[in-house]
């Protein structure tokens, strides 16, 4: 659905995005994750056919950037992290200029449908200028889906939103996945990209990495099981060094943190060896390293690179 090859943007002395390459399935929900200044922004404006890019070449819904923008634009929906609202005119009629720049059949009944699938069916006559910046975020959401776009690229659709709202956009992006439109999310929630996304690319300017979380998680730290003993931790730690199948073993206090290959076939055997070794094993649990963790390792080492 969307393919960059090599996709460049200099702004003048800057390097905004530099060689970025990747490809982005029908119906997935993708994520793309970096620091404030990283060039999502302006990747995404790129892709959206917004502004030029510099060098390298995309396609987004089988059509070329460059060459086809206008069909790109038909096929795209946008949000982006200032919404530009018309402050006095009303939410319904906000919607319905936009449908009809969009050419939307339907205009009452797609401006009445998505009003009401993010809550503000009830507060249609009222001015934007009126309304808390978590409702102005929905009702850009909602222009964004007027048109009934097959790629839709939101970048920050949570900001500024109260967790039930939040909530109610969470499940909004779920259930648009489920109708196979594809999603590319630009977001600093990476709580909400772990829940929403099938992928995600880590940018810095360049990309850094590109997987499932789960992946990236087990590319960088492997997989830890925590036994939580009775029992002084430190007194079994040669026990368990030396088992083949355990690459690290950390004591705290009464736990042993232990990076062991393929923990369901293995967890057994560590069991079985540390209540051999008079082991009171309360409870065994995963020790599992967040997106943030991934992210800020990545992040980090790139700064120093």
């Amino acid at each position: 659905m969307i393919r960059i090859d090599r996709l460049s943007k200099q702004f003048e002395s800057n390097l905004a995005v530099d060689q970025l390459s990747l490809e982005v399935k029908v119906g997935e929900v993708f994520g793309f994750l970096g620091p404030n200044g990283a060039g999502k922004t302006t990747t995404l404006r790129m892709l959206c056919a917004l502004i030029d890019p510099s060098a390298g070449r995309a396609w987004v819904a089988g059509h070329e950037l460059g060459r086809e923008d206008d069909q790109i634009r038909r096929q795209v929906g946008i949000l982006t992290e200032s919404p530009g609202l018309y402050d006095r005119l009303s939410a319904e009629y906000n919607l319905a200029f936009f449908a009809q720049l969009y050419e939307v059949e339907s205009v009452a009944e797609q401006v009445e449908r998505y009003l009401r699938l993010l809550g503000l069916w009830e507060r249609r006559a009222e001015a934007v200028g009126t309304f808390s910046k978590g409702m102005r975020q929905k009702l850009a959401i909602a222009r964004a889906m007027l048109h009934e776009p097959r790629v839709l690229f939101l970048d920050e659709p949570t900001s500024g939103l109260d967790p039930e709202a939040a909530h109610l956009v969470r499940e909004f992006i779920g259930e648009l996945k489920e109708e196979g439109r594809t999603i590319f999310l630009c977001t600093h929630n990476l709580d909400e990209a772990d829940r929403l996304c099938d992928r995600i690319a880590i940018f810095n300017t360049r990309l850094l990495a590109l997987d499932t979380p789960a992946a990236l998680r087990r590319e960088l730290y492997g997989r830890s099981v925590v036994f939580h003993l009775r029992q002084n931790a430190a007194d079994f730690v040669e026990i368990v060094r030396a088992l083949p199948v355990v690459h690290k073993v950390e004591p705290v206090d009464n736990k042993l943190v232990l990076q062991v290959e393929d923990p369901e076939a293995n967890n057994p055997a560590l069991v079985r060896a540390l209540v051999g070794a008079g082991a009171d094993i309360r409870f065994v649990g995963e020790l599992r390293r967040s997106l943030e963790d991934v992210y800020l390792r990545l992040v980090g080492s790139a700064h120093q690179d």
